[in-house]
Order: structure tokens, then C-alpha cells, then sequence
């Protein structure tokens, strides 16, 4: 019972954990379409500002997407050895990430000037995806809210494996034990019976002893 629990755990835990990993692949597929763009409209422009700052925020993108795929494959693996360590490192991991997401959105709730406090993108490409989230508003409410509930409910399952890794422990060193019989060791009070060949050699000389006595007396 224990290990089918804990294995219905493990892939739940995988599950959610994936849905990171596609937001991290859809993210890495769009900041690489964004590079080819911009590198199109580069080549294509005969002057060039080099004073300008560089494309933060495709590298941005790019960053954020490597970062989830990281610890959408940390998730995995923890999931897989149910260490404490894995487990523990993987919970603190989300929950830093789920702080730096809060502060975001608290600050772009908050402060109404957060966009003057980001430097100029040069590819355009930040106002064309921020005039696609206004339009899509609805659609990536959910998808964020989505991303939300995934990251708390991966820590909580990592805080159930987390608990029940002495159980699981002892409960594999016990399917261990049974696939290697015990050898059957000795008492210790257990005496050792002498071979029958030292009564053998040791009565003939006892026996001629007693006879030479027995013809002096």
C-alpha cells in the first residue's frame, strides 16, 4: 500500500511539474523566433545604433525559459530518487520563484510607471508582446493562474514525499531482505561432537596401557 501511494505521488508530481517545462519550451520556441525576426530587420536596415541598448528582452524571454526547464528537470528527479535533499532543494526553489512572482505582479499592480522603469527595447518586440497579452487579457489570467496553482501544488506534494521518505526507506531495506536468505549461523553454546576417528586411534593405545598394568599388578 505504501508504495503504490508513493508512486501515485511521484507521478502526480511529475505531471504537474511538466507543466512548467512547457511553459519553459513555448518561452525558449518564442525568444528564438524573436531573435530570427530581429536578426532579419538587422541585416536588413542599412544603419545600425550601436549606442542603443541590446535586446534585453529577448534574452529575457530566453533566460526565464531555461530557468523553468531547469527546475521542471530538478522537479523530475526528485521525484524519481524521493531523497530529502533533492526534495528540499526543489521546494525552496519554487518558493523563491513563486516570491520573485509575487513581487512582479505586485509591483506592476502597484506602481502605474513600472514600464519607464525598464530600459528601451530596441527590437520593439516588448510592446508587441504586451499588446498581445492586453488583447488575450482573459486567456493568459487563466494560464497564469494555472501556472500558480501548479508550482503550490508541486509543493505540497514534494512536502507529503518529503514526509514519507523514512517510510519509504524502511519499507524498501525490507523488500531488500527477503530476496537474500539468512544464513542459519551456529549456537553458541552448541558443542562440537569429536570426529569418530580419534576414539578410533586413541582406544588401541589406552587399551595396552591398561594390559601391561594389569600383568605387573
Amino acid at each position: 500500500m505504501g508504495r503504490i501511494a508513493s508512486t501515485c505521488l511521484r507521478s502526480l508530481l511529475k505531471f504537474v511539474n511538466s507543466m512548467m517545462g512547457l511553459l519553459g519550451i513555448a518561452m525558449i520556441l518564442y525568444g528564438l523566433w524573436m531573435i530570427r525576426v530581429w536578426q532579419r530587420d538587422t541585416d536588413g536596415s542599412p544603419y545600425v545604433d550601436f549606442n542603443s541598448t541590446g535586446p534585453w528582452f529577448i534574452y529575457t524571454f530566453l533566460g526565464i525559459g531555461v530557468i523553468l526547464g531547469v527546475i521542471t528537470c530538478l522537479g523530475h528527479f526528485a521525484a524519481d530518487s524521493v531523497h530529502g535533499y533533492c526534495l528540499s532543494s526543489y521546494m525552496m526553489v519554487i518558493i523563491l520563484l513563486l516570491l520573485l512572482e509575487t513581487a512582479m505582479a505586485a509591483d506592476i499592480l502597484l506602481n502605474s510607471n513600472w514600464e519607464k522603469d525598464l530600459p528601451e527595447d530596441p527590437t520593439g518586440r516588448f510592446r508587441d508582446f504586451e499588446d498581445f497579452v492586453k488583447s488575450n487579457f482573459d486567456i493568459f489570467k487563466w494560464i497564469c493562474l494555472l501556472i500558480l496553482l501548479a508550482q503550490g501544488f508541486s509543493i505540497l506534494l514534494s512536502l507529503v514525499l518529503r514526509t514519507l521518505e523514512p517510510n519509504q526507506k524502511s519499507y524498501f531495506n525490507y523488500d531488500s531482505d527477503e530476496d537474500y536468505a539468512p544464513e542459519r549461523l551456529p549456537l553458541i553454546n552448541n558443542k562440537v561432537q569429536p570426529p569418530p576417528y580419534v576414539n578410533v586411534i586413541a582406544d588401541p593405545r589406552f587399551s595396552s596401557k591398561s594390559d601391561t598394568w594389569n600383568a605387573k599388578k
